[in-house]
């Protein structure tokens, strides 16, 4: 998949240790809910375990022929017709150049026209305002009334919600999206 910043290719056992590195980055993982160490072992087991079944859809982010970071559906419920979206950006001086929105938006065209979505949701912790912003130029809308707390290395932050559904997300492509 491509567009005009981006390219995305399916993630293979072979980008394990460039992942490893890249999650266990001081600047990803403040970002995550999930802030233990990675290791090698575990994104094996991740491969395995989710993305293998299909119960994950995930992608390494490229520009040109560099590799900055990885994107995903996860949790795919293909009942519900719903999955929650990640990303993470793991080479700092790609951070703010438009990378993830677009990686957002390819991500979205793969869920609602390939798996057939309805709705896909994301949460972020509070602070990460640069992916709130990104998110939001992809065509996710904030849950007003959906946030949890949860304690983290930083201490206790507020994790908020977003979404978007098929029908929302087809009237922004009708209407062409912005150029990021």
């Amino acid at each position: 998949m491509s567009a005009e910043k981006v390219n995305l290719r399916p993630i293979t056992a072979a980008d394990t240790a460039k992942v490893v590195e890249w999650r266990n980055k001081e600047f990803v993982r403040k970002n995550f809910i999930y802030q233990k160490p990675f290791t090698e072992e575990g994104h094996m087991a991740w491969l395995r375990e989710q993305v293998e079944p299909g119960h994950v859809a995930q992608f390494i982010i490229c520009v040109a022929d560099r590799e900055i970071g990885s994107v995903y559906l996860r949790d795919i419920d293909r009942e519900k017709e719903t999955a929650e979206y990640g990303v993470f950006i793991g080479e700092e001086e790609a951070l703010g150049r438009g990378y993830g929105t677009a990686a957002a938006r390819l991500m979205l065209e793969y869920g609602f026209e390939t798996l057939g979505l309805k709705k896909i949701f994301l949460r972020f912790v509070e602070g990460n305002t640069g992916a709130w912003k990104s998110y939001e130029k992809a065509g996710f809308q904030m849950i007003e009334d959906k946030r949890e707390r949860v304690k983290l290395e930083q201490g206790e932050r507020t994790v908020f919600f977003m979404e978007t559904e098929r029908g929302a997300w087809e009237r922004v492509k009708r209407l062409g999206m912005e150029k990021i």
